[in-house]
This record gives structure tokens, C-alpha cells and sequence, in this order.
């Protein structure tokens, strides 16, 4: 089970339902076990800061960025220029020339989709304080699609959504029949429906990752906490039917994972927030609910509490964790499936300045890696990198 350390310090009145903030003042409780696990070079590749967050247009981006039609669009889940700390979309050019298109967004945390050119995703806040689904243009028009009423549909999602065939996937850390987070669907034009309700026992509770398809049953990730366990990978039909596939023991095989699920020759890859040694791990799990721990963070170079989901560039697994690595601030790394892990890039290693945090998972564009740190930058409020491993 997870320790008081390593657990969400939310407030359940505090609707917004996760920030990098909160996070941060949790994990630097911990005690960090820099051990000589140093698995290939903690600074092998070329870093570049392409932008650096002012707060003014936007704080502590969480999500992973997505490209259309060259360019790269994001969230911020803080600042923005009216001083009500609500968030941002932002886009963002390969050489850092930055645009605010929307503030007031109502503390996106998770990041955005590409549907027939427009961008669509979700917020943890708006008018109900129970989230929202919405669209933005390229030019920065926004339309709210739903408001989450907080009960039996849902609240607060914290996950970015899936596409299948034109109907929109996603899922609610709270919310449901019994409050214990949904998957659900909406409609572009704003039908939303609960799919699953997770019951807070054996099946589940609380996913903070969004979904993937294989096959045309959706995989996620619930998180969990102390009440109801260490976390679950499971499926779902979109008729409502939910399978766990597999429930972490929050040891030796992981525990709490935050991420979603990467499908990767034939298996099911993702990372654990805790367990292992204790900092996290990267895991398979067959479509029939074998579970592999892939690697074990140690908690000092080869990085500690990954948080986001894996890419695939070529064969090859691809990561963040928000702390460790040579410099404590987080690390890109790469993992084979036979558990080979490298550090690709250690933050940290110009103070702040390159930024630390990274928790959102990487987008590969032509052999480059584009991400978002959630703190540092030159103003402290965090970045959009690019590194070239």
C-alpha cells in the first residue's frame, strides 16, 4: 500500500484536482536515495529551453504537446494573463516562438487532441468546479462541449481524451456512482455519457491517464490510494463491460500508476508512480494480465517517480521521470523492452534555467523530442524543450 509520503494531499473541496504545485510539495518529502545506479550517461544529448513560461501567459505545463500542421499546441494547468491562475492553450512553434490562445481555461490538466483540425480536451475547473470537455481553433476560439455536474457523470478529469470513430473517450478522477472516478464519452456536440464507474474495490478507482484502443476495447490505468489499493491496468468495452487485467501490490511489481498505456507488440507497456525500489517502475502486462516489471528506478542517475506515459521511436521506449538523475530535477530516458534504460538527458545541469519536473510524456517529431517541464525556465514556471538524443 502506498505510504502517507506518496500519496495526493488533495483537498476534495479544492476542485481543481491536481496541480504541479501540489505534487512538488508532496514528493519533496521523500527522501531521495541517490544510489550508484548509473545506467549509461546522465547527459548524453543536446538540450534546447525553446520557451520559458512568464505565468502571465501561463504556468506549470503538465500535458504533452501535439502537432498540427507543423506547429505544437499545449495547456498550461496555471497562470494566464487576468491573475485568476486558470490556465492556458498555447501553441508553440519547433524554433520557441510562442502564442497564447486561450486563458481562462479553466486549469487543463491534461493535453490535447487533433480532430479534423480542431483541438479538443479537458479541464479540471470551469463554472461547475467539476471540469469541462471543450474545443479550441487554431485561432484560439473555444466552445465548452460539457460541464461536468460532479455526481454520477463525473468530476474533475485530469487526462486528455481518445478519438475512436469520431466519438470522444475519456476518463474522471472523481465523480460516479460512487465517487470513485468514470470512463465516459462524449459526442462533438456535447452528449456526454458515463461508460464505467469505477466502484473503489477490486475493479479500481480514481484513473488520472487517459485511454487507448486496441482492438476496439479501450485500456487505462487507475491510479488509486490508500483507501481502495495500489492501482489497476483494466479494459473496458464501450458497452460498459470492465475487466482488470491486472492490480499492483504496490511492492517488488509497482504501485500507483499516473500514466497511460503504451500497446507495443502485442503488450500493454506503462510506469508506475511507486513501488519497485520504491521510485517507480516501467511495466508490461499482456493482454491476458501478466504483469513484468521492465525496470526499477533506483531513485538516484537513472531517475525517480515516472509519471508519464512511453513513446515508441523505432523500437525503442522513451520516458520522463520528474525527479533524479544527475541533478535531482528529472530525466529523459530510454528503455529497451528487455529492460535496458539509459539517460538520455538530465535536467538540472544549468541550475533551473533548463528546467525541472517533466511530467508529461514526449512527442518525437523527425528524431527530435519535444516536452514540457513543469517548473523552472528562465522565470521559474516552467518550459517547452526539445532534446536531440
Amino acid at each position: 500500500m502506498w505510504s502517507s509520503s506518496s500519496v495526493d494531499a488533495w483537498s476534495r473541496h479544492k476542485m481543481v484536482a491536481f496541480s504541479t504545485r501540489s505534487l512538488k510539495r508532496i514528493k519533496t518529502s521523500c527522501i531521495s536515495g541517490f544510489l550508484s545506479a548509473v545506467i549509461g550517461p546522465a547527459h548524453a544529448a543536446t538540450e534546447t529551453v525553446l520557451y520559458s513560461f512568464t505565468f502571465a501567459d501561463g504556468a506549470g505545463p503538465n500535458a504533452c504537446l501535439v502537432k498540427l500542421h507543423g506547429t505544437l499546441y499545449g495547456t498550461t494547468s496555471e497562470g494566464g494573463p487576468y491573475g485568476n491562475n486558470a490556465g492556458t492553450v498555447f501553441s508553440i512553434t519547433k524554433t520557441g516562438t510562442e502564442k497564447l490562445l486561450f486563458a481562462n481555461a479553466d486549469n487543463p490538466l491534461g493535453g490535447l487532441i487533433d480532430v479534423g483540425g480542431t483541438l479538443y480536451g479537458t479541464s479540471a475547473g470551469g463554472s461547475t468546479g467539476y471540469g469541462t470537455v471543450f474545443k479550441v481553433t487554431t485561432a484560439g476560439a473555444r466552445t465548452v462541449l460539457y460541464y461536468f455536474k460532479g455526481g454520477s457523470d463525473g468530476a474533475n478529469p485530469q487526462a486528455g481524451l481518445l478519438d475512436v470513430g469520431g466519438t470522444l473517450y475519456g476518463t474522471t478522477y472523481w465523480g460516479g456512482a460512487t465517487d470513485n472516478g468514470t470512463v465516459f464519452s462524449v459526442t462533438p456536440s456535447g452528449a456526454e455519457s458515463v461508460i464505467y464507474s469505477f466502484k473503489g474495490g477490486s475493479d479500481g478507482g480514481n484513473p488520472s491517464a487517459g485511454l487507448i484502443s486496441v482492438g476496439g476495447t479501450l485500456y487505462g490505468t487507475t491510479y488509486g490510494n490508500p483507501a481502495i489499493g495500489n492501482g489497476t491496468v483494466f479494459s473496458v468495452t464501450p458497452s460498459g463491460t470492465e475487466t482488470v487485467l491486472y492490480s499492483f501490490k504496490g511492492g517488488s511489481d509497482g504501485a500507483g500508476p499516473r500514466a497511460g498505456l503504451l500497446e507495443f507488440n502485442g503488450l500493454l507497456y506503462g510506469t508506475t508512480l511507486g513501488g519497485g525500489n520504491g521510485n517507480g517502475t516501467v511495466f508490461n502486462v499482456t493482454l491476458a494480465g501478466t504483469e513484468t516489471v521492465v525496470h526499477s528506478f533506483q531513485g538516484g542517475s537513472d531517475g525517480k517517480y515516472p509519471q508519464a506515459a512511453l513513446i515508441n521511436v523505432h523500437g525503442t521506449l522513451y520516458g520522463t521521470t520528474i525527479y533524479g538523475g544527475a541533478y535531482g530535477a528529472g530525466t529523459v530516458f530510454k528503455v529497451t523492452k528487455t529492460g535496458a534504460v539509459k539517460v538520455v538527458y538530465s535536467f538540472g545541469s544549468s541550475g533551473a534555467n533548463d528546467g525541472y519536473e517533466p511530467f508529461a510524456s514526449l512527442i518525437n517529431l523527425g528524431g527530435t523530442l519535444y516536452g514540457t517541464t513543469a517548473g523552472g525556465g528562465a522565470n521559474s514556471w516552467g518550459t517547452v524543450f526539445a532534446v536531440t538524443p
